[in-house]
């Protein structure tokens, strides 16, 4: 097997997200050419699959049946492509020959003098659960709102939790909003999708982690991962209760949450609101929760029923039909590729053809649209103050598309 240096150095995603898990500047990381210091002893290893340079999985190497039960959880929501690939790992694994398709391999060795459970986050969230539990961690590139996820299994294989690890301002917000509201979802069925729930938060450092129950195993994708979920969407903005009445944007929750957030941010924004409220103060809106990442890789069907997770963008008073908004500008802004400006089209044209379902008329679509992409620039520049940076896809793209849609002066 090759040999891994320290990765904590590197700039691409292993190096962030071992900087983030194995931060303790106690621990050592190296490979089996490196020798382990006489000062510490090994704790854990991991397989870098496939390889450092395009590493996107740390395998625990624990034993024959955890490696494969982490590499093949969950298998059916992955694109076909995605799926074959971690099918191979898991059949070499399960094996005890991921060194046959010489994966390097990730040491961490803690002082031989300190409890593991006050270095190793797995080791103590295994400490807290009264059990072993192994890391599985995915790698995913630099970006202001990624997370750190472990899947942690028992020494069966048997899946116990994900955690999701708030390193910054910005990403300890987000896992402590997920909590808080898988707290207050309901679970009476319906048209309301089935949730995780929650097991656990925890602070580890400065580290902030929620433990959320595993997916059921038969889980799969959606047959038709694009097509909007309309009675699932309108049961999670009206809790699964009736509509709400109507309000005017002018004097709502919703446009002083907007307000606050803009003057803070400041810039362009402040103007692109401006001319929205300009536009649609007076319009009528029935505002109601949004699940506030609605797109196909947070989704998956189970015995019938839609499974919805990762609810940390979710909120309350926010106007009907975002959730829509949300799936058409990401799922074409990720899945297909496209730009901004292409992005809001795809958005527009799949608010067009579901937005009455909403009780959308075609002012209170483009509405929708346009608050949509405020709400979404804010997100945006919250990340970036809270320590992720700005994403490159959005800034500054996001904010041209706004002043060109609102007439609003461009930055």
């Amino acid at each position: 097997m090759t040999a891994v240096a320290d990765p904590r150095t590197r700039q691409d995603g292993l190096g962030w997200v071992t900087r983030a898990i194995f931060g303790d500047p106690r621990l050592w990381l190296g490979g089996p050419a490196d020798p382990v210091p006489t000062t510490h002893r090994p704790a854990v290893r991991y397989a870098v699959v496939p390889s450092v340079e395009r590493a996107r999985f740390l395998l625990p190497l624990v034993s024959r049946r955890v490696g494969a039960a982490s590499t093949l959880a969950y298998n059916a929501l992955r694109p076909p492509r995605v799926r074959a690939n971690r099918l191979a790992v898991g059949m070499l694994a399960g094996l005890g020959a991921t060194g046959l398709a010489r994966m390097p391999v990730l040491t961490v060795a803690v002082p031989t003098d300190a409890d593991p459970a006050e270095l190793l986050l797995a080791e103590h969230l295994g400490r807290l659960a009264g059990r072993r539990l192994h890391a599985a961690i995915g790698i995913r590139p630099p970006d202001p709102h990624h997370k750190p996820t472990l899947q942690l299994f028992d020494d069966r294989g048997a899946a116990r939790a994900y955690a999701k690890i708030g390193w910054n301002d910005a990403t300890r917000a987000m896992v402590r909003a997920e909590a808080a509201a898988l707290r207050e979802l309901p679970r009476d069925g319906g048209d309301f999708p089935d949730v995780p729930r929650l097991l656990d938060e925890v602070s580890w450092g400065d580290l902030a982690v929620t433990l959320v129950e595993p997916m059921p195993a038969r889980i799969r994708r959606p047959r038709h991962p694009l097509r909007p979920e309309v009675a699932a969407m309108l049961a999670v903005a009206r809790r699964g209760g009736p509509a709400a009445a109507r309000r005017p944007l002018r004097g709502s929750a919703f446009l002083a949450d907007l307000t606050a957030r803009a003057a803070t941010a400041g810039g362009p924004v402040v103007g692109a609101l401006a001319a929205l409220v300009d536009r649609d103060g007076d319009r009528p809106v029935e505002f109601g929760h949004w699940h506030g990442d609605w797109v196909p890789w947070n989704l998956g069907r189970h015995r019938g029923r839609l499974v919805v997770w990762d609810w940390e963008n979710s909120g309350a008073d926010r106007p009907l039909g975002f959730d829509l908004a949300h799936q058409g500008f990401q799922s074409a802004l990720s899945l297909a590729g496209r730009d901004v400006a292409g992005a809001t089209g795809d958005m527009v044209e799949l608010l067009d053809r579901h937005g009455p379902a909403f009780g959308l008329d075609p002012a209170g679509r483009q509405f929708v649209a346009d608050a949509y992409l405020v709400e979404l620039w804010l997100r945006t520049a919250e990340l970036a103050a809270g320590g992720g940076g700005w994403s490159a896809k959005l800034h500054p793209a996001l904010l041209h598309t706004l002043a060109d849609r609102l007439g609003s002066p461009r930055p």
